[in-house]
């Protein structure tokens, strides 16, 4: 199957588990990660519809965004606060934001170019992952990130846990609904490749799709 063929077959899919849930269609959002993907397949999905690609690098972001019809580019990767100012430059939106010093250092870079940028918190939900902060501790980080005219905190990412076990993922994604729910705000980034389903079930509005949508990274 084609990726434009894939992506219109997983908006419909999508639609569908959002609608089954009490969503209406194109209540999510589907981003294309485009992490380690070569570029032609990028660029299909971008030709089929696909608005938003997210990308965990720097690095990878510098070699395939400019060879990308305009899109909507999100960082998804762990923020380092010595790349905030090319982070600043290539993206559009942060996801991955789970400590204030980071946050802090988009701010700075942000004030710097006259801009603002919609972020979101991320939460550790799965033992597996080594970022994000705490569901008790994100209320707070909002609300301090908040306090800089620079940053829009628009809501929540939370990567699921890595496990089979469907329960335990649907548990994880509940606990990252609540505290989106505390949080506020519009998005709720949760969902990848193999745990989508939960995800919208849970009340997602965005999932992050590489694998599903462009196939096996070559």
């Amino acid at each position: 199957m084609s990726v434009g063929a894939r992506y219109a077959s997983l908006l419909a899919e999508i639609d569908a588990e959002a609608a089954a849930n009490g969503a209406g269609a194109g209540s999510v959002t589907l981003v294309g990660v485009a992490k380690g993907q070569p570029a032609e397949r990028v660029r299909e999905a971008i030709a089929a519809g696909l608005a938003d690609v997210g990308e965990n690098y720097v690095q990878e972001a510098k070699a395939t965004f400019p060879s990308l019809p305009p899109v909507r580019r999100h960082f998804i990767g762990h923020v380092q606060r010595n790349k905030a100012a090319a982070i600043i430059a290539l993206f559009d939106v942060v996801q991955s934001l789970d400590r204030l010093e980071a946050g802090l250092a988009l701010a700075g870079a942000a004030e710097r170019v006259g801009r603002v940028l919609p972020v979101l918190v991320q939460v550790n939900i799965s033992p597996s992952e080594r970022f994000g902060c705490s569901p008790d501790e994100a209320p707070r980080l909002a609300d301090a990130l908040r306090e800089r005219p620079s940053l829009h905190v628009e809501g929540v990412m939370a990567i699921g846990p890595l496990t089979p076990d469907r329960r335990a993922i649907a548990g994880a994604f509940s606990l990252a609904a609540k505290t989106f729910a505390r949080v506020g705000g519009s998005t709720l980034s949760i969902g990848m490749s193999g745990d989508w389903r939960e995800a919208v079930r849970a009340g997602s509005t965005m999932v992050r799709l590489g694998t599903a949508l462009f196939g096996e990274r070559g």
